[in-house]
């Protein structure tokens, strides 16, 4: 944190200023002290209706970046098969399609349902296509990858199908790469440890 000081001369007094310049902004910085902030974003769904985060609260979250015609794209299965195993003990997998990786997500927001409807059974709550990486981040992923506020959880997503897991508090407490399946053992028991 840099500190400047500053002498203003008015008449015979001087005052001294002091200014903080920190190194996030202020909302971020509000963040860190409560990690409930994801509970303050609204996003439009799959239909395009706004749906505000805090209708998850209390709830374990599993956010999801998502794509049509990536390698792993198989994965829809396995977070459908998790999603059906543990949403009435109080998971939410939130999937976000994405075309920021490879640009494997070309479609729209009705073609990308269709299909996951349709080859997947998909029933988890879909979300609009966003951008989760680079200079047009949206606000909601600038915050979950954020190194500041969720230190070795934070950083940039590495592909499609990165998972970001929050507690019931909504504190980011695991990230998972591309490679880990969501019903392998590892998945299971890091959402069994927050249930």
């Amino acid at each position: 944190m840099r500190f400047l000081i500053m002498a203003l001369v008015i008449g015979s007094t001087t005052l001294f200023l002091s200014c903080t310049k920190s190194e996030k902004p202020a909302v971020q910085q509000q963040a860190a002290a409560n990690p409930e902030q994801i509970y303050n974003f609204q996003m439009d769904n799959i239909d395009g209706q706004p749906i505000k985060l805090d209708k998850y609260k209390g709830k374990v979250l599993l956010v999801v970046n998502v794509a049509s015609e990536c390698g792993y794209t198989y994965q829809y299965k396995a977070m459908q098969n998790l999603y059906e195993i543990y949403k009435d003990r109080g998971l939410e997998i939130l999937a976000f399609p994405a075309n920021d990786f490879g640009e494997q997500e070309p479609g729209s927001d009705q073609e990308i349902k269709e299909f996951t409807q349709g080859r997947f059974g998909v029933t988890f709550p879909m979300f609009s296509k966003i951008s989760v990486n680079g200079e047009t981040i949206h606000p909601l992923f600038d915050y979950l990858t954020d190194s500041m506020l969720h230190g070795n959880h934070g950083g940039k997503l590495t592909w499609n199908f990165n998972k970001i897991l929050l507690d019931r508090e909504g504190s980011v407490i695991r990230r998972f790469t591309s490679e880990v399946d969501p019903d392998s053992d590892e998945m299971k028991a890091a959402i069994e440890s927050v249930l």
